[in-house]
């Protein structure tokens, strides 16, 4: 076991780990997001439908941050847009605890979206820049557990903190981006490399993602990935209640996906690291698809919780191996671009994903066409992996 962990943890360069530990702090500190709608109706007394605009305010501005900081880090650099994410984000975290108006609350709201989000293609454009194409699996693993498992951390302090109040949240949150900001500064290097001009000319032309095909396929992938992975927290608490089954039961299954993504993230990435990431990514895909099926044949706690531990495993996979490919796919001097645009189609995924579930529910009145069409996708998605190791074979 510990020769496994040498593996898998060592040979990777000291400020990339400053960047998983940047990464952690800021995960262990997101207390605000999951107790945003709690604190906007319950102690500020603002309605559902207000509530609702706020987190749909929140996605708009993560999906612009995503693409923006994307292209930013590539023209002003990975650690500017960093340092400027998490001053944003402490900013916005500050203004809307102590935002007395909607208007206020909105604008918290947009500037908090903006700072969470503007930081993840500039920090994974600088994991690109720093690791060795062969290492990059791991890299981008090891980077997603370390979110998950700051998740998990925020979690459970979040509600201890709230009992002492919802500011102490805001502040806390403002704190911990505020610390993550100091580790960029004090220890993370400026990444982005220096373009090579071609001859005669004097910069190196950006290529257009519409005309790159192999992107192309990747991002039309995640589209699909990002509304399946969002219907355990849309469709499933639907079938489970539909089934009789209380909150609490819904949460026990849910919580397999944190245990899951913390035991198995770091043995599957070496696993998945043996093959190309295109086969892992599809073989990933089809036990998601199997896992999400799965879910209308089953009405017992203990059943959906198993369904939880498939798709779980294959999330381990595809989150970090699409991360990957991007970086594989993108030119040295466009890795934030690109990882902005990946970013931005799963942020477009994760608003049309209630739309999907939806629209299927009301057609059929019921939630098992929502499983079925999970397992369709996911093999869609699959089958659209299988495309792109096509388009990449070396000619």
């Amino acid at each position: 076991m510990v020769k496994a962990l040498r593996t898998s943890l060592g040979g990777l360069p000291r400020p990339f780990w400053w960047l998983w530990g940047e990464t952690l702090i800021t995960s262990a500190g997101g207390f605000v997001l999951p107790f945003l709608a709690i604190y906007l109706t319950s102690v500020r007394g603002y309605s559902v439908s207000f509530a609702s605009l706020a987190l749909t305010v929140f996605g708009v501005g993560s999906g612009i941050a995503s693409l923006a900081g994307g292209v930013l880090a590539d023209r002003l650099g990975r650690r500017v847009v960093l340092l400027a994410s998490e001053v944003l984000a402490v900013v916005g975290m500050l203004a809307l605890g102590t935002a007395r108006t909607q208007i206020m609350v909105l604008v918290g709201t947009l500037v908090v979206g903006v700072g969470l989000n503007a930081t993840r293609p500039a920090r994974a454009a600088a994991v690109a820049d720093l690791v060795s194409e062969e290492g990059r699996p791991r890299a981008f693993s090891l980077l997603y557990w370390g979110t998950n498992l700051g998740s998990s951390v925020a979690a459970v302090s979040a509600g201890l903190a709230a009992e002492h109040g919802f500011f102490l949240l805001f502040v806390v949150n403002a704190c911990a981006n505020l610390a993550a900001g100091a580790v960029v500064y004090r220890c993370v290097p400026e990444t982005r490399p220096e373009p090579v001009p071609r001859r005669g000319s004097k910069s190196l032309p950006a290529r257009a993602v519409h005309r790159d095909r192999p992107f192309l396929v990747l991002l039309g992938s995640v589209l699909l990935l990002g509304i399946l992975f969002q219907q355990p927290l849309v469709a499933l608490p639907l079938t489970m209640t539909a089934d009789g089954l209380s909150p609490a039961g819904y949460g026990l299954a849910m919580m397999m996906n944190g245990l899951v993504i913390v035991i198995f993230q770091i043995p599957l990435t070496r696993l998945a690291g043996r093959i190309r990431p295109e086969f892992a990514l599809a073989a990933a895909t089809v036990l998601t698809g199997i896992g999400l099926g799965c879910t209308a044949a089953v009405h017992s706690v203990p059943g959906y919780a198993a369904t939880v531990v498939l798709w779980s495993l294959g999330e381990i996979v595809i989150w970090p191996t699409c991360m990957t490919l991007v970086a594989a796919l993108a030119p040295p001097h466009q890795q934030g671009a690109y990882q902005g645009w990946f970013l931005s189609v799963w942020s477009v995924s994760v608003a049309l994903a209630p739309l999907f579930s939806s629209q299927l529910i009301g057609a059929f009145d019921g939630t098992a066409v929502v499983w079925t069409a999970c397992l369709v996708l996911g093999l869609v998605a699959a089958t659209a992996h299988l495309v792109l190791a096509r388009l990449r074979r070396p000619v």
